[in-house]
Parts: structure tokens; sequence; C-alpha cells
């Protein structure tokens, strides 16, 4: 099951931070069709924010086809992103090499900044 982190810093939507961890998640494998999404109030009481927060997040994976809502059963996995799966030799990499920009002094955002610099750049073009 997911664990939703709130970063009340970043400037990003609540409950757009909560449908970029599902998309996370399912690209990543950690979800999978068939997977219950935790419910409105497992997610307020993890994270203190607002359940209708919480609900426009699942409408929105909703009208993206990702879940559906069971009345009465919960909020389930529609289909999976695919992706790189959490357990491979390049999630080892990763993790090394994130580890290593820690130790040199770097913080969070330190580190995503220089990881976001190079995607744009291996990948520019890319994208429309």
């Amino acid at each position: 099951m997911v664990e939703y982190r709130i970063d009340r810093r970043s400037g990003v939507a609540t409950y757009l931070q909560i449908v970029h961890q599902t998309k996370q998640a399912l690209r990543l494998g950690l979800l999978e069709p068939g997977d219950k999404l935790p419910t409105a109030r497992e997610v307020v009481e993890a994270t203190a924010i607002n359940p209708n927060t919480v609900l426009k997040a699942y409408r929105e994976l909703e009208r993206e086809g990702l879940v559906e809502a069971r009345r009465g059963l919960g909020t389930f996995v529609r289909r999976s992103l695919g992706g790189a799966p959490a357990q491979t030799p390049l999630h080892a990499e990763l993790t090394a090499w994130a580890a290593r920009a820690r130790e040199a002094g770097l913080d969070r955002d330190d580190v995503a900044a220089l990881f976001t610099s190079v995607l744009d750049d291996l990948f520019e073009g890319d994208h429309a």
C-alpha cells in the first residue's frame, strides 16, 4: 500500500502531490491493478489533510482511468503505468548515487535540481 508524504512547503497543491505519488507508485510497480488505495480516512489520519483533498485526488486519478471507486469497498487500481520496477539494478545504482550526493553535502532540493537538470538535458526534445 502507498503511504503519502505531503510537503506543505513545495508549492504543489496537496491533491496533486497525492496524484503524483500514486502515479510514481504505479510506474515503479509498487501499486498494481487490483490493489486498493488507502481510504480517505486513512490518508487524513496519516497526513492531517482535509478529506475533500484526498477525494479530489482520487477523482482526478479516476478521471485519468488509473483507479476506480467501488461503492462501499474503496478505490482500486485499474491499470499500471509500466516503467521501471522499484527493485532493479538501475534503482540500486540511483540509490547509491543519491547517497553519494547526500554525503557530499547536497540536500534533497539540491539533488532534485541536479537530477532534473540531467533529465532535461538528456530528454530535451522528447516532450512537446
